[in-house]
């Protein structure tokens, strides 16, 4: 899946520069690969490009938003106005790659009744019925560890399907949520350890 999203990058790149084909030998250079593992990755969804000319840009890029479910709008949720929170709103791709954050909420009632975007920071209080009556499929986390758990067990019980957790702490989920952890300080303490180690 990663690959796919790595594949996804270089092939909307390629496509913004008007290039027609690409080689899997192309995208697996630019995507940090080998060209087979391209080609098997590509081969477990279907057939695509042609050997000896490569793939065309247009077709194998609408084939992989599809494949990444990213032909389509999600209607997601952002628990935690915090700095966090209000980075992660912040950020545009989001909205172009089909994400639309349709709710915002925060335990902290100076946060409350914010207004961010064309929306307001909601109470957490809100969050069952909010995210049943808007449907939501995704909710980001942006809470302090400490609650982190709990917020999780009240969006389980909505029927959102999946979750990314930016809360520094190990969630446990049923079988039917996916989640997606984002560990910064980890991912830190993975940089410092290779520049230690250099």
């Amino acid at each position: 899946m990663r690959r796919l999203s790595l594949y996804l990058r270089v092939l909307q790149e390629a496509d913004a520069l008007g290039v027609e084909t690409i080689s899997s030998e192309e995208l697996a250079r630019r995507g940090g690969t080998t060209s087979a593992q391209v080609r098997k990755d590509l081969s477990l969804f279907g057939s695509f490009g042609k050997r000896g000319l490569g793939y065309s840009v247009h077709e194998l890029l609408g084939a992989v938003r599809e494949i990444l479910g990213l032909d389509r709008s999600w209607r997601v949720a952002l628990i935690g106005a915090g700095k966090i929170g209000a980075a992660l709103f912040s950020y545009r791709d989001f909205q172009r790659r089909g994400f639309h954050i349709r709710a915002v909420f925060d335990a902290d009632v100076s946060k409350i009744g914010e207004v961010w975007g064309d929306l307001i920071v909601r109470s957490d209080a809100e969050i069952e019925r909010i995210l049943t009556d808007e449907a939501i499929d995704i909710v980001i986390l942006a809470v302090p560890a400490e609650v982190a758990q709990a917020v999780v067990d009240r969006v389980a019980r909505t029927g959102v399907r999946a979750v990314l957790n930016f809360a520094p702490v190990k969630l446990r989920v049923g079988d039917g949520i996916a989640l997606r952890n984002v560990d910064m300080v980890l991912e830190l303490e993975g940089l410092s350890f290779a520049l230690n180690t250099r």
